[in-house]
């Protein structure tokens, strides 16, 4: 047997408490970012706990706790001398509304979301079945702001000019699907861009299909409409010249049919553009990954269960380019290019074109 290794024992120890705290500062930085205190700290000279609590219309004693949190976790400056808090400019750049699309605040709340379904989670363990979107409290709202930092923000800039000649096309008017819409942000950013163009979000929520209509309709966007439809069984065929999926196939109960029938809803000459989770199909290949605890953790709380809950493959947000690669061949798709977007460190985007 090797020996025991007191001095490993003790380091890893320690790597378990920051990992401890780490959580703990998360979960205060959701809550942070959700009563917007972080907004009402953001540019102001020091503050006490009082004065920040009356600015954001909030219970002092909570306010008093949490600065607390955030003054140990150092996130928030503190003056003992005078009993006040400030937000440093170089920490409200990466934790305010005002700073989007690199507010991780914003990212904080997934720890709550995952959380309140921990229990459901764990007996899946045992059962093996997986855990309903109906369980998941807050998902499409959270999801949403992800949307808007992640996707709708480099939509203009970065990811429609990732297809050669994409924009001309859009402006001119085209037919365009986008699966797994969730809450619409993206498509709708599409349908203000492009207003000559005819854009459809199918989603199999009706949660988030009544928020995506609900919105479109208070921009006026009379281009987009959205329908709860499960894109596997989705009869379209040769209907679209874009097809798009933001973080969406690795969700899926079917995600083979889904691409089989991505691939038969485009028109000769069409693009499918698929977004998904920077990762290796293979552990190993992850070990360097900046978020990769990160997307393991959202797969097993979330991604993979909810496909497991309707019968599904159980993917999971891990897939992988290798394995992704793999699966558009076989639905059909040629010619696939890979990149990555300086905006986005969570995703890879796929360019793909009939046979």
């Amino acid at each position: 047997m090797t020996p025991f290794d007191t001095a490993r024992s003790e380091a890893f120890a320690g790597k378990m408490v920051g990992h401890l705290n780490g959580a703990a500062v998360a979960l205060m930085t959701s809550l942070g970012h959700r009563t917007g205190l972080f907004d009402a700290l953001r540019g102001q000279p020091p503050l006490t706990s009082a004065q920040l609590a009356t600015a954001a219309g909030l219970s002092e004693r909570y306010v008093r706790e949490w600065l607390g949190a955030m003054t140990v976790g150092g996130v928030v400056e503190h003056e003992p001398a005078a009993n006040t808090y400030s937000l440093p400019a170089e920490h409200a750049a990466v934790l305010t509304r005002a700073a989007s699309p690199t507010n991780l605040a914003a990212s904080m709340q997934w720890v709550g979301v995952l959380g309140a379904v921990e229990d459901e989670v764990a007996a899946a363990f045992h059962h093996g079945r997986g855990v309903p979107y109906s369980a998941y409290r807050r998902f499409h709202e959270v999801m949403a702001e992800e949307s808007d930092q992640t996707t709708v923000a480099g939509l203009e800039d970065h990811i429609i000019p990732l297809v050669p000649g994409l924009a001309g096309r859009l402006r001119e008017g085209i037919d365009v699907l986008d699966v797994g819409c969730g809450s619409g942000r993206a498509l709708a950013r599409l349908a203000e861009l492009f207003p000559a163009s005819r854009f459809v979000g199918y989603d199999a929520s009706v949660e988030a299909v009544e928020a995506a209509h609900h919105r479109a309709r208070l921009l006026e966007l009379w281009n987009v409409r959205y329908e709860v439809r499960d894109a596997a069984r989705m009869p379209d065929r040769a209907a679209f010249d874009l097809v798009t999926a933001f973080d969406a196939v690795h969700d899926q109960a079917d995600p083979a049919g889904v691409l089989r029938n991505v691939a038969a809803a485009l028109r000769p000459g069409g693009v499918f553009l698929m977004q998904d989770i920077k990762a290796c199909s293979h552990v190993a290949g992850n070990l360097d990954l900046p978020l990769g605890p990160f997307v393991y953790a959202v797969s097993c709380m979330h991604c993979m269960s909810v496909s497991l809950a309707n019968g599904g493959a159980g993917l999971g947000a891990a897939w992988g380019k290798e394995l992704a690669q793999e699966m558009l061949a076989v639905a059909g798709f040629r010619g696939v290019r890979v990149e990555a977007l300086p905006h986005d460190m969570i995703n890879l985007y796929y360019v793909a074109g009939l046979r």
